[in-house]
């Protein structure tokens, strides 16, 4: 919580600073920005949490005693699963009743927070705003109070005109009012007075009127007093999304999207009637019942023509600005309705996934069997990272109806769904985080059946070959030993050369598969030069992959000819598959010079 209030103060630091507010302001928006926290906070709370208990039980052996007693994990679960389902039911209500409160008084005070104008300063070599239509800008300071000034200026605006038509020129100047005083009194000394605020009059507008003035002395006097005239408890806006329970969303989405079917009905049936076809043949003599096979323009007279073909251009200009300028204004209304949607579902997803998290994090953390603030908080940050980028990434390619706004709120609670009934079983079972048996095994014996001369045929258990045989039934001692010396030397010298080899291609294969899932996850998000680099850097890891692939499999194949003697061709068909799927097999394979080797 303290580290994200932090990042919070420093995130709207540019609203507060300068502002010269009082301490209970202060409080007050740090109270109200702490509810809107907890989506952020809960989750990689209940992770951090979950893995640093479960990780002190395994770090210390107290799974093992729960289990030699007869305790299972899940009972040993059980006591904090109950907790965290109410823990996530009070989420709900919290993320329903407390977070709109907090969102509702925390935009509102940063809304007013905003009016204040900074405590007034007037600096150098900047222009400085005074008030809403007065701009100063200095080029030098002097006095003990700086109140004396150089090469002054000053742009001047009026209350309903757009634009600084008023502009004074000085050499110096001198502020003379106290700094109590609800009145600023410059005197400007050898300078000039511009105006060219136009006349209501177009005709005299058209004529550029412009007044130019010298002065000796000029004397201004500005009011202060309603300059910071700002009620900061004025609660003006109750209308954005996140100010809204279950109830107004529910509300507010069938009503926005009843305006967006309105707004399509109505711009269709404009555009219908822009087109004049209901009385687009008034003009043309139907009485004689004929098959009319030529130009449709030729059923009109040539001046007719004229005007047709005039009035299709003119149409279809002014029709493609309409349908331009009302593709902004529905987006707008898509990304409204969406943002609505995004926010209901959030309120469930939140719940769910302080329950999903959880399961996530408790077998995780007797899987790792590590407690306290090291391991388990790098994995923690790292696992939070991934489910809350997922769900950003999500959520903006739903804002513009890209992906489905509903599947985008769950999209990372899902992802993580798989992952916590992984872990549970894994650690239910007392099994390895890291054990590809259960992967490798059904996969070998398929190919064992479509590729029988293949080395996923032979068994583990078979290892031993012709070579080892023909040496165990040698009689000859001599020879024996030195062929196991030799076999033994090229193992060896082969395992470390694969392992190098290996170790570049997985890398190299993971960047690439990393690289090109970051590139459509960035083209959705609009960031389309990011992600062309990413798909670049994937195509070049991907070649790197390919020439360590390669690698790898001369150095395999030395291992078989060596060692098993296995001088038979892999099909083109079983080679793809490797390229395809390298991890599994290189794990494979790896086990098998495990085998061998002992």
């Amino acid at each position: 919580m303290l580290i994200f209030v932090l990042q919070a103060i420093w995130l709207y630091i540019k609203e507060l600073a300068g502002k010269d507010l009082d301490l209970i302001t202060v409080a007050k928006f740090l109270f109200y920005i702490t509810p809107t926290l907890i989506p952020l906070i809960l989750p990689l709370t209940i992770l951090l949490a979950s893995i640093m208990v479960f990780g002190n039980f395994a770090e210390n052996y107290e799974f093992a005693a729960m289990k030699s007693t007869g305790i299972s994990l899940q009972r040993a679960m059980s006591g904090l699963s109950i907790f965290i389902v109410g823990l996530a039911i009070t989420t709900f209500f919290f993320s329903n009743n407390v977070i709109p409160w907090a969102e509702y008084n925390s935009y509102n005070l940063r809304k007013n927070i905003a009016k204040v104008k900074p405590a007034m300063a007037i600096a150098e070599g900047q222009f400085n705003q005074i008030g809403d239509h007065f701009n100063i800008k200095v080029s030098k300071k002097s006095g003990d109070r700086g109140q004396f000034l150089e090469d002054v200026v000053i742009h001047q605006s009026e209350a309903n005109k757009i634009g600084n038509f008023t502009t004074i020129i000085a050499k110096n100047g001198e502020l003379v009012s106290e700094e109590s005083s609800n009145v600023l009194k410059l005197i400007l000394f050898d300078g000039y007075y511009y105006n060219d605020t136009p006349p209501k009059d177009i005709q005299e507008r058209n004529k550029e009127p412009f007044l130019k003035s010298a002065f000796e002395k000029y004397t201004m006097n500005i009011d202060l007093s309603k300059l910071n005239e700002v009620d900061l408890d004025d609660k003006a806006y109750d209308d954005k999304y996140t100010m809204l329970n279950i109830s107004d969303l529910s509300k507010t989405t069938d009503s926005l999207a009843t305006a967006r079917q309105n707004t399509y009905t109505d711009f269709s049936t404009t555009l219908y009637k822009r087109t004049n076809i209901e009385t687009l043949n008034l003009t043309v003599d139907t009485k004689e019942d004929k098959e009319f096979t030529g130009d449709i323009l030729e059923l009109f007279s040539v001046k007719r023509q004229v005007q047709i073909l005039e009035y299709a251009i003119n149409s279809i200009s002014s029709t493609s600005n309409i349908i331009n300028s009302k593709k902004a204004d529905l987006k707008a209304k898509n990304v409204s309705l969406n943002k609505h949607i995004i926010a209901f579902h959030e309120k469930f997803a939140l719940a769910i996934a302080c329950i999903i998290l959880f399961f996530v994090g408790a077998p995780l953390g007797a899987l790792i069997r590590k407690g306290g603030l090291g391991l388990p908080m790098i994995i923690a940050i790292v696992l939070f990272l991934s489910y809350h980028f997922i769900g950003i990434f999500a959520k903006n390619s739903a804002k513009d109806s890209s992906f489905s706004p509903v599947l985008a709120t769950w999209f990372s609670t899902l992802i993580m769904l798989p992952l916590s009934i992984y872990l549970t079983r894994r650690a239910t079972a007392d099994r390895g985080l890291f054990e590809f048996d259960h992967i490798t095994v059904p996969i070998k014996k398929w190919f064992s059946k479509t590729f029988p001369n293949s080395r996923f045929s032979k068994e583990d258990d078979d290892a031993p070959n012709t070579t080892t045989e023909d040496l165990e039934s040698s009689n000859d001692t001599t020879t024996t030993a030195n062929t196991a010396e030799h076999i033994s030397a090229t193992t060896s010298s082969t395992l470390l050369n694969y392992r190098v080899v290996s170790r570049i291609a997985l890398t190299a294969y993971s960047v690439a598969i990393i690289l090109f899932i970051a590139f459509f996850i960035l083209k959705n998000n609009e960031r389309p030069q990011i992600a062309i680099s990413a798909l670049y850097l994937s195509a070049i890891s991907a070649v790197i992959y390919g020439i360590h692939f390669l690698k790898a499999l001369i150095s395999y194949r030395v291992y078989e000819k060596t060692v098993h003697d296995n001088r038979h061709k892999k099909s083109p068909a079983l080679l793809l598959v490797g390229f395809i799927l390298y991890p599994i097999l290189h794990f494979n394979r790896r086990r098998k010079f495990k085998t061998d080797t002992a």
